[in-house]
């Protein structure tokens, strides 16, 4: 549970779909899931909930199951992790963007440019054993060349430090139907189980992965990854008025 403006404690899946409901342009929001308690849940604040296969091993092969379950018309599915309340909207339209502008894209996610305190956070829960965010390093043309659980690049120490060159990855996908498809084709990649980043399924398997950069609204996007986010998220919730 976590506590917004007013006080009142919410569900965290509860959270993350309301943050879709924000998101402009977007025909349907529901909430894919194999757990009955999670439908009841959902179903109980007004949600629209596709039932998929408890073998779903991530998100992504989640959005790949529900497939049958969504009109053939709707060529472009967001995944918005359940642990990720504080997405803000402009990162999802962002992606829908530019996936319909570039008609040869076939994934988008959205990376931020990390502020010197943003990079030192992240180092020193690396050098103490958590994981405080995934980064991404890209091509000049924008596509991932590979995510990690890792601070990447490297960074020596010094004046690089107080304008990091690392992007923060932000846990939300959109993807067209091709890729989905192709997603629930490929073998699971030895990357990927190493990591615990499912993405890197597709980097694996030739499937490219555009990287939209885009700018953190009023402070860090928090995803929920570690008992000690919960007290920031609800400072944030608090900070941005979301009861």
């Amino acid at each position: 549970m976590l506590r917004g403006a007013s006080g009142r404690a919410k569900p965290l899946i509860q959270r993350s779909w309301e943050a879709a409901t924000h998101v402009s342009g977007i025909e349907l929001v529901c909430v894919a899931t194999d757990d009955e308690r999670i439908r009841a849940a959902a179903e109980g604040f007004g949600a629209t909930v596709l039932m998929t296969p408890e073998s779903c091993a991530n998100g992504t092969e989640r959005c790949a199951a529900a497939l049958p379950l969504l009109r053939d018309d709707i060529g472009i599915i967001v995944n918005l992790q359940g642990d990720a309340p504080l997405t803000p909207a402009p990162f999802v339209e962002a992606l829908v963007a530019h996936l319909q502008s570039h008609p040869e894209a076939m994934v988008a996610t959205p990376a931020i440019r990390c502020s010197p305190a943003l990079y030192r956070r992240l180092v020193t829960d690396q050098s103490e054993g958590r994981v405080g965010g995934t980064t991404v390093v890209s091509s000049r043309s924008g596509e991932a060349l590979y995510f990690s659980k890792r601070v990447i690049p490297y960074v020596p120490a010094g004046p690089a430090e107080e304008d990091p060159p690392v992007w923060f990855h932000v846990g939300v996908y959109a993807y067209r139907r091709t890729a989905l498809e192709r997603y629930a084709a490929l073998p699971v990649s030895p990357l990927e189980l190493l990591e615990g980043l499912e993405q890197l399924r597709f980097l694996d398997g030739g499937v490219p992965v555009s990287v939209v950069p885009v700018e953190a609204p009023g402070g860090d996007v928090w995803e929920l990854n570690n008992p000690g986010d919960v007290g920031p998220i609800e400072a944030l919730l608090t900070a941005r008025g979301i009861d």
